[in-house]
């Protein structure tokens, strides 16, 4: 419960707090291209439960079936010039923050992945959906989507076994570091998902 209560006053402040640069990202992301403002795509959360976690749209609309799909890389064409700058800076998961007062995920925790990566989950694996995903986690702040599949799941199972408060304050502090350096954005040489 009081990790639920971190969670709603955590992200209430922040919507507050960051409600002008939502406005001013949303008529950016409208008057440069068409589409959704908001983003949505299907994940799996604590238990199992699927949700739509909620993005500023980044891309062109459409973007998942164009190219390479859902696997993004540093230079893709298909994101904006405004989505460079929300993913540069992480704002555009600031829709996210609507994820966690809906309770489908925590501010701290693994991040949310899609139900085919869930599919080839072993059961070690699965306890990865033991707790609700986070905005950032374990694996984010240690390699971000720059690590290997599997060594982002052992940082998460790593994180799940050693789970405490003064962690949670280490990952929100190396989180807000990261933002400002803006790295491990696009999965590079090693990084990224391969299914097994």
């Amino acid at each position: 419960m009081a990790r639920r209560a971190f969670d709603i006053g955590v992200a209430a402040f922040a919507l507050l707090v960051s409600s002008p640069l939502f406005a001013l990202a949303a008529i950016a992301i409208r008057l440069e291209s068409k589409g959704a403002v908001i983003y949505r795509q299907r994940r799996v959360g604590k238990d199992g439960h699927e949700f739509d976690v909620l993005k500023l749209r980044t891309m062109v609309d459409g973007a998942e079936h164009i190219g390479a799909g859902l696997a993004v890389n540093k230079g893709d064409a298909r994101i904006t010039r405004v989505g460079r700058i929300l993913r540069r800076t992480s704002l555009d998961e600031l829709p996210n923050l609507l994820n966690v007062l809906r309770g489908e995920m925590a501010i701290v925790g693994p991040r949310p992945t899609l139900p085919s990566q869930v599919a080839h989950y072993s059961e070690r694996e699965r306890g990865r959906l033991a707790i609700r995903p986070g905005i950032t986690g374990w694996a984010q702040v240690n390699g971000r989507t720059s690590l290997p599949w599997t060594e982002r799941i052992e940082l998460d199972l790593w994180y799940i076994e050693h789970r405490s408060w003064r962690l949670d304050l280490k990952i929100l502090w190396r989180s807000a570091r990261l933002v400002v350096a803006g790295e491990g954005l696009y999965k590079g040489r090693t990084g990224g998902w391969t299914q097994r």
